[in-house]
């Protein structure tokens, strides 16, 4: 069986044949003057061009204002990183993420439905762990995940705009919106029932 590095690489080079001649790998759209359109990685002259609107891929990152090169890695090989509060190989997880320049998405775990919504997803629940396109890695090893982005296609220095920053960290499971109906008012002449064992103020005996 082949190793999960040669898959991964097996799948870019898949991805790359059909980039080359796909509207993918097109950074322009041309309308000439009899009004066909064509698509180009190249900033034509002479001609009405736009530019390719990219708005959100990778998985919720903004990929509208990243350089060419890095937009198409993450279309194809969007990051996300699970976390949790008090982890510090999290911490060490999304710290080599942000020093890399490398756009991600990361989900929080911090509560049950977290943890059901991640074996769910991922088959396992622990914690840090990254996706990579279609790799799972678990668990933190500066070499595996630098190993694997490096594979990827994502730069091992930053090419990130200045003005870039990641999508703030979110639940990974939806959260319910609390009930903020107001109370139904209380009957003339009642009083609220006191549990047994509890004062009106709350504290039990």
């Amino acid at each position: 069986m082949s190793s999960p590095r040669a898959r991964l690489v097996s799948l870019i080079a898949c991805h790359s044949l059909l980039l080359v001649a796909g509207v993918a790998q097109a950074q322009y759209k041309v309308v000439g003057p009899d009004g066909k359109i064509t698509y180009t990685d190249r900033a034509p002259t002479g001609a009405k061009a736009q530019p390719v609107s990219t708005g959100t891929g990778g998985g919720g990152v903004a990929t509208g204002n990243l350089p060419y090169e890095l937009r198409q890695v993450v279309s194809r090989f969007p990051v996300t990183l699970y976390t949790s509060a008090d982890c510090s190989p999290c911490d060490n997880g999304r710290a080599l993420l942000k020093q890399r320049g490398v756009p991600f998405v990361e989900r929080t775990v911090s509560s049950s439905d977290d943890t059901e919504a991640l074996k769910r997803l991922e088959g396992l629940s622990n914690v840090p762990m990254l996706r990579i396109g279609g790799q799972q890695l678990k668990g933190f090893s500066a070499d595996e995940w630098n190993d694997y982005l490096t594979t990827a296609g994502y730069p091992e220095q930053s090419k990130l705009p200045a003005s870039y920053s990641n999508p703030a960290p979110a639940p990974l499971a939806p959260r319910q919106a609390a009930d903020t109906r107001p109370a139904a008012p209380a009957q003339p002449g009642t009083a609220p029932t006191v549990p047994s064992g509890t004062t009106s103020s709350g504290f039990r005996f």
